[in-house]
């Protein structure tokens, strides 16, 4: 009964996660206004914008492969670390009247792939235990 919980809870969080992401990714692609104003304001549009949308639909397809979870996992959460200090910093929680709505999904997707990282984390183990020079 615990593992079939145990595997609920990473569906859930792998949804959850990766929906998010792949979400956004029509406003960075379609180049639209909200997404052009983030990234013009952090100086790095269209490259970061385009880049980002990359890492994301990267980081959500491996995700949703459970053989390679840990690893989308990390990236995501790295770019949402990104996304979460470029809110606090130069952005504001709030843009421009959205609520604070893209700093929860910000958040709600760092946390989702910070607790995959953690439940994963032996599949990272056993990869460099296997690294190592005999």
């Amino acid at each position: 009964m615990a593992f079939q919980k145990r595997s609920i809870i990473q569906w859930v969080l792998r949804i959850l996660a990766a929906a998010i992401m792949l979400q956004t990714l029509f406003y960075k692609f379609s180049g639209a206004e909200e997404s052009i104003y983030i990234f013009s304001k952090l100086g790095i549009e269209p490259w970061g914008r385009i880049g980002t949308g990359i890492g994301e639909l990267i980081a959500s397809v491996l995700i949703l492969i459970p053989a390679t979870t840990v690893f989308g996992a990390i990236l995501g959460t790295g770019l949402m670390s990104g996304a979460i200090f470029f809110h606090l910093t130069k952005l504001g929680i709030v843009v421009k009247e959205d609520s604070g709505q893209l700093f929860i999904y910000a958040l709600l997707v760092f946390m989702s792939c910070l607790i995959m990282a953690w439940m994963d984390r032996r599949q990272l183990v056993l990869l460099f235990q296997k690294q190592k020079p005999r």
